[in-house]
Formats: C-alpha cells, structure tokens, sequence
C-alpha cells in the first residue's frame, strides 16, 4: 500500500505475516509431532496409538534420534510461530520532502531494540537500483543508492509480483524523488 502526496510518500512493507510462511511454519511442528510420537513411546514400550507401533522401533539409537529430531523440530516450528506472532520485518518507508528526510522503519523481535528506525537526507539518494533474477526462486529486490554508503534494500517484492509491477514502482518512487533508475 502506498500513500502519497505531493511531498509525502510511506511505502508500506510485509513482513512475515504471509501465506507461504505459515505454511513453512506448519511442516516442522507436523513432523516433530509425528517423529516425537513414535520415538518416545519406544521409551514407555507401549502402543498410545495403534497406528504408530512402536515396539518395531528400539529406544537406543532409533527412538532417542526420534526424540532429538522431534524436539529440535519443535523449537524450529515454534522460532517461526514467534516470527509470525510478531510480524519480524514489517514496517514502512517514508519520504518526507519537507523535512528532506528519509525514514525506514522495521518490526524486529521483541527486547530494547524491537523497533528499528533509520533515517538518511533525501539529498543524498543518488538513484533506484532494481535486482531482478528470474527462474526457479525469482529475486527482486529495490535498493537506493546512496552518497558514500552501501545500497540500501527497500522492499523485497514477493514471488508474487511480476517484474512489471517492481518496474511500476520503481519508476514511481524514482518520479518522486526525481532521481534515475538503474538495472533495466
């Protein structure tokens, strides 16, 4: 979602509240859940559920691998719910002509430093640099260029987008700020 006017601009930006993560976040819990299932019956030497025997299955090595492997798959599946929770990577880009200033802000993880805001002068953005790589895992990527600094990554387009709309909004934020457009 963009809003603008004529010297205002706030780039809105998603973090990692999307479909393709809570389905990410999903396949790990699934898979400890069923590896914990067998693997710590194997410990008691009983059957809680007569789908899964566990019997065949001695506890050392097998049913203690089991058991890592459905822990560990826990806490990664846990890592991302969290991620998700607190939607890590949200935010927005704000142009202010007024003031000449530039400002982007994140969401990280919750602690002293959940907030992430950073602000550079408007006059020092040389130009809007498009990173586009087709194929299996497509990339597109907007940076601004920036006076004696590194690109600055702005919004990474989901997989979703065509590379038409990165080039529509690129060429829109490079007629705000009255600056060229480098990588078509």
């Amino acid at each position: 979602m963009t809003r603008q006017s004529e010297w205002l601009l706030v780039d809105s930006v998603k973090g990692s509240r999307r479909l393709s993560n809570l389905c990410w976040a999903c396949i790990p819990v699934s898979g400890a859940l069923g590896s914990f299932s067998v693997g710590f019956p194997s410990y008691l030497g009983k059957d809680p559920i007569s789908i899964l025997p566990s019997q065949q299955i001695v506890f050392i090595p097998q049913g203690i691998v089991m058991c890592f492997y459905g822990i560990a798959g826990s806490f990664l599946g846990f890592y991302l719910w969290c991620t998700i929770f607190w939607d890590v990577g949200s935010g927005y880009n704000s142009f202010d002509k007024r003031e000449g200033i530039f400002c982007l802000f994140r969401w990280g993880f919750p602690g002293e430093n959940r907030r992430i805001r950073i602000r550079f002068m408007i006059k020092d953005i040389r130009a809007i640099r498009m990173e586009i790589k087709e194929g299996f895992y497509p990339r597109r990527v907007l940076y601004l260029k920036m006076k004696g600094r590194k690109d600055i990554p702005l919004i990474r387009i989901g997989e979703d987008s065509t590379s038409r709309e990165m080039e529509e909004r690129a060429a829109e934020l490079a007629r705000f700020l009255r600056v060229s457009i480098e990588g078509l």
